[in-house]
């Protein structure tokens, strides 16, 4: 049985982007080895997009108020780009220390998660 997911994010700056993780978004973590962290994440859903190419992947965190999630990171120092609307929901790309960035969002949609309690 599936019991859960497991993401990578690859980076050229893998130990700045797990002090990212650890220290700024705060996410709880184990370490598997030699240093190596895992990251707890909060309730997770996955979307399959129509898409030119296979394995082509992303990562977005999710928020129920952007503007006070950006606020907060600010706060930290942590670089946003510009707030814009899709039809799925307002979105920010958050610039890691490693050079590559990860989505926030905040749906416009039911979380899938949010359905599991029923």
């Amino acid at each position: 049985m599936i019991f859960g997911a497991h993401a990578v994010i690859h980076s050229k700056n893998a130990e700045a982007d797990r002090v990212f993780l650890r220290d700024v978004l705060g996410f709880a973590s184990v370490d598997a080895g030699h240093g190596w962290l895992i990251f707890a994440l909060p309730p997770s859903e996955v979307a399959v997009h129509p898409a030119e190419q296979n394995n082509r992947h992303e990562l977005y965190f999710m928020c129920n108020d952007l503007n006070a999630e950006i606020a907060a990171l600010k706060e930290k120092s942590v670089q946003c780009s510009q707030p814009h609307e899709e039809r799925w929901g307002s979105i920010v790309n958050i610039q890691l220390p490693g050079g590559g960035h990860i989505g926030l969002y905040q749906p416009k949609h039911p979380a899938a998660f949010d359905d599991l309690s029923d």
